[in-house]
């Protein structure tokens, strides 16, 4: 199942018995889901929500908190949403429901945002404003780089009410606009996890967190596989480089080489896979690392300075297109 639909299953088992916290819930998912239209010249509340349990229970909040009786309809998707959805919808009485839900001020004015005692109220309250707003409108991607947890929102001021409410519930939610809809996006992992914990969906944020760790940890791993691999590729591309110059350098030199710079050549091209720790133990006597390194050097050298001297090709010229020393 998608985090989404898994978030959504969760919220809507939720029911704080404190009727503030319903109160807030409510108003939010009206106000995220469709909010106030004109219906025969009348103020009608409308919520449109993708699943018929949701509907059924924002149906039965509105008579059991307002006394008023909802229609409930199934229709065409809208807003961008695919498929059929279900409608509660307030005809008689809406006008009084938009004005006690805060939906409309006392001058008869739609509110664009949320009304301030519920964006300003208990801890309880702002948790059940952002459940309401998930539910109506919210979407949760998988952990990873894009990982989001998003609300569209209705208006500008409805998204900053909802980040003012998040800020006091301790989570970081920024306001953007995405193709002219205003959205509420949470993107920090730990901040997502907290969001959902106190939405309410206590499972999903724990799924959700092990989901998480377990990607982060695949994609350390990941790193280091990469890391190792391309420490593999830059050392054998190295001897790579270093073997064809030392061949270059006894070429260019040849019986005018020092013995024991001749020794360390050789030593070189025979084990050419080989730490300059290793060829050390090779050497007889053994030799240390420094040691090895130090005559590789004087052999190159010698050799650039008499290419040099001749006006012939150095021992870079031997190294392949695309490897480097």
């Amino acid at each position: 199942m998608p985090p989404t639909a898994d978030v959504k299953t969760e919220l809507a088992a939720v029911r704080d018995p404190r009727p503030t916290a319903r109160v807030a819930e409510l108003t939010a998912i009206l106000r995220f889901s469709g909010g106030l239209h004109s219906i025969a010249g009348r103020v009608a509340v409308e919520a449109e929500l993708e699943s018929d349990l949701l509907a059924r229970r924002v149906a039965r909040d509105i008579m059991e908190l307002y006394g008023v009786r909802p229609a409930l309809h199934r229709v065409q998707g809208s807003g961008g949403r695919t498929g059929g959805t279900f409608a509660v919808r307030v005809i008689n009485g809406g006008e009084t429901l938009a004005r006690q839900t805060g939906l409309l001020d006392q001058r008869r004015r739609p509110v664009r945002g949320l009304p301030n005692k519920l964006t300003t109220g208990a801890r309880p309250d702002l948790a059940a404003v952002w459940r309401g707003a998930f539910l109506a409108a919210g979407t949760l991607s998988e952990p990873g780089r894009s990982a989001a947890l998003e609300i569209a929102c209705p208006s500008g001021e409805a998204a900053m009410a909802l980040v003012g409410a998040a800020h006091r519930l301790g989570i970081s939610a920024k306001a953007r606009e995405v193709r002219g809809v205003p959205r509420v996006v949470v993107r920090e992992g730990d901040a997502i996890r907290v969001a959902l914990a106190e939405m309410g969906a206590v499972h999903t944020a724990q799924a959700w967190e092990e989901m998480r760790r377990r990607r982060e940890v695949r994609a350390g791993v990941n790193r280091l596989v990469n890391f190792d691999d391309a420490n593999l590729r830059r050392s054998a591309q190295a001897a790579v480089a270093a073997c064809a110059r030392v061949e270059r350098a006894l070429e260019i030199l040849g019986d005018e080489v020092p013995e024991h710079l001749r020794m360390a050549g050789e030593l070189r091209l025979s084990h050419r896979d080989a730490s300059l720790d290793e060829l050390g133990h090779h050497a007889e006597p053994p030799l240390t690392k420094d040691a090895v390194a130090g005559r590789i050097r004087r052999l190159l050298a010698m050799a650039d300075k008499k290419a040099a001297a001749e006006g012939i090709p150095g021992t870079e010229s031997a190294v392949p297109e695309g490897f480097e020393d």
